[in-house]
């Protein structure tokens, strides 16, 4: 059962949770948990549907979904906490953790840390995957498109905007609604 619609506060709080959960990569599995799961501020299938609309948008996806998980409930002022919760304290670490780096980035211990960070970030997106994949096992139409996908930029090598440009409009053409066939035409 959904929570009740969240405040602009508990909109920057819950963006500033999944920005500090996501330290090192997996936005959107921690987005996914911390707003479906925790939160309960949405059904995993509208989490879904905003993060695709996210996706189709120009910027950072993660901010995109911020804005419209912000939007949603609280319009204007709920985007706008849920940006600042996104970056306010992030970006300040962010720049904190920029002037240490180069400070210190020759040591190879440091070179060592990011590559553990690296691999959890990996991780973090295919368990993304993995439930994304469970929402849309029953759909052979979408399988098709994410493996067709998969193949163009992970075998095929084709670049990343092209594929967005071609496979988005294909794939909303698949889905576009169909018109319901009225009782007198059958």
């Amino acid at each position: 059962m959904p929570a009740p619609s969240p405040s602009p506060k508990a909109l920057f709080f819950g963006m500033l949770q999944v920005a500090l959960s996501a330290f090192g990569g997996g936005l959107s599995a921690w987005s996914q948990r911390i707003v479906v799961e925790q939160r309960r501020w949405m059904s995993n299938e509208a989490f879904l549907t905003g993060l695709t609309v996210a996706r189709l948008f120009p910027g950072p996806n993660q901010i995109n979904m911020a804005v419209y998980i912000g939007a949603l409930f609280k319009g204007f002022i709920g985007a706008m906490a849920a940006i600042a919760g996104m970056l306010l304290v992030p970006f300040s670490i962010l720049m904190l953790l920029g002037l240490v780096y180069f400070r210190s980035h020759a040591l190879p211990a440091v070179d060592h840390v990011l590559t553990g960070v690296v691999a959890a970030a990996a991780g973090m997106a295919l368990s993304m995957g993995f439930k994304i994949l469970h929402e849309y096992w029953r759909d052979p139409l979408a399988i098709l498109i994410a493996i067709l996908t998969f193949l163009a930029l992970q075998v095929a090598n084709f670049k990343l905007i092209p594929v967005v440009l071609v496979g988005g409009p294909m794939a909303m053409a698949l889905y576009w609604p169909k018109p319901r066939k009225s009782q007198a035409e059958n």
